[in-house]
């Protein structure tokens, strides 16, 4: 089987998967373009990016480039003479880079396109309680996420599952998707299809802090898919009234249960034994939590830390 020449571009966990799985294969990775190291953290430590550390255990060349259109790191990439450009969890790129390698530059995306295009579709797939996920491939245009697509693959989503979860399934899944492209790729098998016409894709947009809290004035069913759909990350959070100090509470996983509790939405029953918050149509019971402060912990962790529990409110800035 012909073996491809590829830049791979890209830089979280869910790159470097995709990467190590391309150089694992019988394609050449000739170099790696990622995000430039930056401080962070309580020391400013140097952080580099998960596909930086694996490119140079693995003497692959890396580029970190300010920006993608610079002149002389444009004339890097040309000399490596590409066949064709890998994007998996990367950023906007402009035409006169993913137009560069004769065959094209693709991208994962852990969706099944045209539904959930944007920045964050494995949180939105949980959200909306879909009951499968996926992963495809498709040619980068100047459009986001709206190229042809050249391979799909679906990923039933399970019971009760988080988005952490989905999000390693679909990880290694999507990395031997990647693979299974560039082979495709390369023997001119693959036929790049246009992706379906929908009326109203469902979309998968950025999550910013305001988007992760919590309203309790929704279905029990509703709150638990919106908590399962942003944990770990970012975290759906609610606020407490603590001896009349507000604090943040994320929320990492719970049940519910449904209830003619005839109580207002959004109050809460706490004690040294039950901790339930009342919604739309019952009740959900937080199981583990991060007091804003605090470290995360299950919930008989959290209620051994309390003396008091009449000095416990929801926070006043709930919806």
């Amino acid at each position: 089987m012909k073996s491809l020449k590829v830049v791979f571009l890209g830089t979280p966990e869910f790159a470097k998967t995709s990467l190590e799985a391309i150089h694992q294969s019988h394609h050449q990775v000739v170099g790696v373009v990622t995000v430039a190291d930056k401080a962070s953290g309580r020391g400013q430590k140097i952080h580099q990016s998960p596909v930086k550390i694996y490119a140079e255990e693995n003497n692959i060349p890396v580029f970190q480039p300010e920006k993608l259109r610079n002149p002389e790191f444009l004339e890097e990439l040309r000399k490596l003479d590409a066949d064709v450009f890998v994007v998996v969890a990367f950023r906007m790129m402009p035409k006169v880079l993913f137009e560069m390698p004769k065959m094209g530059t693709f991208n994962l995306h852990a969706s099944l396109l045209p539904d959930y295009r944007g920045a964050a579709p494995i949180n939105y797939a949980v959200i909306n309680g879909e009951e499968k996920s996926g992963a495809t491939t498709f040619f980068i245009n100047e459009k986001i996420d709206e190229g042809n697509i050249l391979l799909q693959q679906e990923m039933e989503i399970l019971p009760d599952e988080n988005a952490g979860s989905l999000h390693d399934r679909l990880m290694e899944m999507g990395s031997r998707l990647v693979v299974k492209t560039l082979d495709g790729l390369a023997e001119n098998a693959i036929e790049e299809k246009p992706q379906p016409q929908v009326e109203h894709p469902k979309n998968a947009y950025k999550i910013f802090k305001e988007d992760t809290k919590i309203n309790w004035k929704q279905s029990s069913k509703t709150v638990h898919q919106f908590i399962l759909g942003m944990s770990p990350y970012p975290a759906a959070f609610t606020t407490l009234n603590i001896e009349n100090e507000e604090k943040g509470l994320k929320i990492f996983g719970g049940k519910f249960e449904i209830s003619d509790h005839g109580k207002p939405a959004g109050t809460l029953d706490i004690s040294k034994n039950e901790f339930k918050i009342y919604t739309l149509d019952g009740i959900y019971y937080p199981q583990e939590l991060q007091l804003e402060g605090k470290k995360r912990m299950m919930v008989k962790d959290f209620l051994n830390g309390f003396r008091n529990f009449d000095e416990i409110k929801m926070g006043l800035s709930q919806n």
